[in-house]
């Protein structure tokens, strides 16, 4: 058996190579760099949502307005929204969705 001879590349074959080494080290740099930011921003996510995860719960009685009617309910992005009918006019209330602490109140009134 006979071994195949590789012959020297030439001048123009081996800029070539050398080229293609360079951007094939320039690819696996900037994937990476790409896989590195994804992993810490996961890991990040992940360590920062932990804290928050964690709250205890709480038991919270919010006291209505005499014959009052809760109309609705409803989530608005931190914010728990009450629909209240009192006495024939709507209240608003918002709580605060992680600690139920009240937010806000906004009354409709109908003018005289």
């Amino acid at each position: 058996m006979t071994e195949a001879a590789i012959p020297e590349p030439t001048p123009e074959q081996a800029a070539l190579f050398a080229r293609v080494r360079r951007m094939m080290l320039i690819a696996g740099a900037t994937t990476g760099i790409a896989v590195a930011a994804v992993l810490f921003a996961v890991g990040y996510r992940l360590f920062k949502s932990e804290g928050s995860v964690t709250t205890a719960a709480t038991d919270v009685t919010a006291a209505l307005p005499k014959g009052a009617r809760i109309v609705s309910t409803a989530v608005a992005g931190d914010r728990l929204v009450v629909t209240l009918d009192v006495g024939g006019s709507v209240e608003i209330r918002t709580f605060d969705a992680r600690t139920l602490k009240p937010a806000g109140k906004l009354k409709f009134v109908s003018e005289p």
